[in-house]
């Protein structure tokens, strides 16, 4: 069995947003625990330890651009959608304190982001999974609806094993503008972003200004898009990247274009995902 059918956007139903909004738009907010001298997410891949060159320039997000960041999604009444490492809840607890006050959904995604989730066996699967989200629930007080491998990694079997555990969604398959359903009962696909990502678009040369115009372009092209249907626009983001000052306030500006547009749902990834778990019908569920 595949995880999913084609499913051509032209020959769907047509989907629609709350209030007859047009383009569901979320911050996919990724807070993620690295561990020291651990190959991963790097600024310059060389193999150090000590390595203060690239776990510095990680651990500023949770030390520094993660504050920055939240005062600006504060300011234009945008919810995150936490793409949350489990290990944050032992050594950021401030962080999801402040999340919580802020009632961000939260999602599953590993237990660090120095660890891919691939290459497990079923039932050790099935044990980390549990870890991972039990140790969410009982920091956050919620249990994860969604799910987002580190590195965007699942096994075959993650999406089942995630539905045992009560999850209804999946982040990691960014091949659509639209939510979609797996052949997994009960879970779904929602639409995240490798390319409005600043993981990805600053270290390609990208400036402030451009980042701010990709916004705009994205937006203007789903919101003509959506007289065909509903789209969704994430935006990916990670503390130590766009948490920096000097990329800070092309955010904000990125933000205030979008929360001003009245055709703008400003929504989490959870409130995406349940409207359209109860917008299917029995008639178009199969070929949504």
């Amino acid at each position: 069995m595949t995880l999913f059918d084609y499913s051509p956007i032209t020959e769907r139903p047509r989907l629609t947003w709350p209030d007859g909004k047009r383009v569901a738009f979320y911050v996919g907010l990724n807070i993620e625990h690295f561990l020291p001298d651990q190959p991963s997410t790097s600024i310059w891949p060389i193999d150090l330890a000590p390595d203060p060159l690239n776990h510095g320039w990680r651990d500023y997000g949770a030390r520094v651009g993660i504050w920055r960041t939240m005062e600006i999604l504060d300011r234009h009444g945008i919810r995150a959608s936490v793409l949350l490492n489990s290990m944050v809840a032992e050594h950021n607890p401030q962080i999801i304190k402040a999340g919580v006050e802020r009632d961000w959904a939260w999602l599953a995604h590993g237990k660090t982001n120095s660890i891919l989730h691939t290459g497990f066996e079923p039932d050790e699967e099935r044990k980390i999974l549990t870890e991972i989200v039990d140790t969410i629930e009982t920091a956050t007080g919620s249990r994860p609806r969604g799910w987002m491998g580190p590195g965007l990694t699942e096994t075959h079997n993650t999406p089942e094993l995630l539905a045992e555990l009560g999850l209804s969604y999946v982040l990691d398959w960014t091949n659509d503008d639209q939510p979609y359903r797996l052949n997994i009962p009960g879970m779904l696909s929602v639409p995240y972003t490798v390319e409005l990502n600043d993981l990805l678009i600053f270290p390609r040369g990208i400036t402030g200004p451009e980042f701010v115009q990709m916004i705009k372009d994205q937006y203007d092209v789903l919101r003509r898009e959506s007289d065909h249907g509903g789209r969704v626009m994430p935006l990916a983001l990670h503390p130590f990247v766009i948490g920096q000052a000097f990329r800070a306030k092309y955010l904000d500006q990125a933000l205030d274009f979008l929360a001003s547009q009245t055709d703008v749902w400003l929504t989490t990834s959870d409130e995406i995902a349940a409207h359209y778990t109860a917008s299917l019908t029995p008639s178009n569920a199969s070929t949504a």
